[in-house]
């Protein structure tokens, strides 16, 4: 690859994020003049293929990321934290998919939709959002800028990939043991570091991520406070409750919204989101037609449908909101971000 462009590196190439993150760049045809793969000494030595070459995975170090424009992180909060700043210090600029930054004050949390303009004040590393929060944002932030937004309150329905790829092999094998009639024993989720497991073939498990002494869980107070980052809306009221349900891929939310201005119609809505920057609006009740992630899988957008007024808030609405939380949810925000450091010129090579 000696063409002209950046050089970018890929820190967790060989999980499921950065697979898709790799994908992503060759689907985008992003400018690359050279692609460092990295992961841990336990993954390197593997091949990965890029635009017909097979790349080798090096052992992620400081001295990796020496020449790197642009590093793509998807390998864990503990990595990001030793190694982004490594980075930083040799000219890199990071773009990071752990939660490691995303509440520093001194780090944008960036959805290129709603809050590009936050790249031009980074120091070098830039947080990726939660999946969850990502197509949320998304679908709220048209609704915001035209009539205001004064509640948000959120339900997940989100899927095991979320949980990485030991939790999409639990799925797997504990659909097929029940459904031979055979005992489980669960080991995985809702948190693999918790004292109980739960199966989650056939259920629903209102947990992800551990307790906080509020009676939320961290994944629940990542859509709050992200949300709140994000919009530049600290005083925002926002409740979340995130279940996980057994789907291979991607994350529904039934989410109820009030906004300011009074007598918006549905309509209305309709119309904003038809419009908006990676919003694809499915929403025809005569027709079935509604958002699945099924149907989402593989798809960079953000889908919205079931969209209501609420029963006895006229200003209150409720919508349905899906996407693919490997895509939209972490590689391609992330491959995303880089695009628009290129479009704003805060990026050369």
């Amino acid at each position: 690859m000696e063409q002209k462009g950046l050089h970018v590196a890929v820190v967790g190439a060989t999980g499921a994020v950065g697979q898709q993150m790799i994908q992503t760049l060759e689907k985008r045809n992003f400018p690359i003049a050279k692609l460092s793969l990295l992961s841990s000494e336990r993954s390197a030595g593997k091949k990965v293929m890029f635009k017909g070459e097979e790349i080798e995975v090096q052992a992620a170090k400081p001295e990796s990321f020496e020449g790197v424009h642009i590093a793509l992180f998807s390998a864990g909060g503990a990595v990001s934290k030793q190694l982004a700043p490594e980075a930083v210090k040799r000219g890199a600029i990071v773009v990071d998919n752990t939660s490691a930054f995303r509440m520093d004050e001194n780090v944008p949390l960036v959805v290129p939709e709603v809050n590009e303009a936050d790249l031009h004040w980074h120091n070098g590393i830039i947080a990726n959002p939660n999946c969850s929060t990502i197509q949320m944002v998304v679908a709220l932030e048209p609704i915001r800028q035209a009539f205001g937004l004064k509640r948000v309150i959120v339900s997940t329905y989100q899927a095991v990939s979320g949980a990485g790829a030991q939790a999409v092999e639990e799925l797997k094998t504990q659909t097929a043991h029940m459904l031979n009639g055979e005992e489980v024993t669960p080991e995985i989720l809702p948190v693999k570091s918790d004292r109980k497991h739960y199966p989650i073939a056939f259920n629903a498990i209102p947990q992800i991520d551990k307790f906080q002494d509020n009676g939320f869980t961290f994944e629940e107070m990542k859509m709050i406070n992200e949300t709140k980052k994000i919009m530049h809306m600290p005083e925002l009221e926002v409740a979340a409750t995130c279940v996980r349900i057994p789907v291979m891929v991607g994350h529904s939310e039934s989410v109820y919204i009030e906004v300011e201005k009074e007598g918006v119609s549905v309509e209305q809505i309709q119309s904003l989101l038809k419009e908006a920057p990676g919003v694809v609006l499915q929403d025809d009740p005569s027709e079935q037609l509604y958002p699945m992630p099924l149907y989402a899988t593989g798809q960079n957008d953000v889908f919205v449908g079931r969209i209501r007024k609420d029963l006895h808030r006229d200003t209150g609405f409720h919508l349905w909101i899906v996407s693919d939380n490997l895509l939209k949810g972490a590689a391609w925000n992330s491959v995303q971000i880089a695009e628009s450091l290129l479009k704003l010129g805060l990026v050369k090579a």
